[in-house]
């Protein structure tokens, strides 16, 4: 372990660094950044990857995983990441190399403007808030091209992800389910 911290948002976080997956960060045993995770977003955006992506918004940007992967897929793109938890910031660049244009150190549910991709992928652990779920918030993300929702697919969270999941469905055009390791993606098409 690389390092330990008390965080008021997410609980005890830990820097792990392991020969397999590499340093990732942990917020009450759970990765949220790097690790496993990058591997679950390489996959989910690599199906975008013929896209025309010039603007995005991550909403929930932990350690900055997904910001990498964008930079890395899109070059050009212009990054706006939204945290809430300054001390996952701090981690995220100290370990992970965290580089946004703009990161906002604020709650995720406030309207950011319109963007080609948004990313939503907010989590205290392993729990997804429940006002992201409000139909309020949902219909305000119509106006991007694409969005992305990350959503843990295991035990007691695969119904609440199903049922999330129709719920996209009535508001997105078009809602394509992503089935990568232990998670479900949802892309939704504007």
């Amino acid at each position: 372990m690389l390092e330990e911290r008390e965080s008021k948002f997410n609980g005890q976080l830990r820097v792990v660094r392991t020969l397999g997956m590499g340093t990732y960060i942990q917020a009450n045993g759970l990765t949220q950044s790097g690790g496993i995770v990058e591997t679950l977003w390489r996959s989910t955006l690599k199906k975008l990857r013929t896209k025309k992506i010039k603007s995005c918004l991550i909403l929930g940007l932990g350690g900055g995983t997904v910001a990498k992967l964008v930079r890395k897929l899109w070059s050009d793109t212009k990054i706006t990441g939204v945290e809430i938890d300054p001390l996952m910031i701090e981690l995220g660049e100290k370990y992970l190399g965290l580089a946004a244009d703009k990161i906002i150190t604020k709650d995720a549910y406030k309207d950011f403007g319109k963007f080609d991709l948004v990313v939503v992928d907010i989590y205290c652990g392993d729990e997804f808030p429940e006002k992201f779920e409000d139909e309020k918030f949902l219909k305000r993300l119509t106006k991007n091209k694409l969005v992305i929702f990350n959503r843990l697919y295991y035990g007691d969270k695969r119904p609440q992800a199903v049922k999330f999941g129709r719920k996209l469905e009535k508001i997105f055009p078009r809602v394509e389910w992503v089935y990568p390791e232990a998670n479900l993606m949802f892309i939704c098409y504007n």
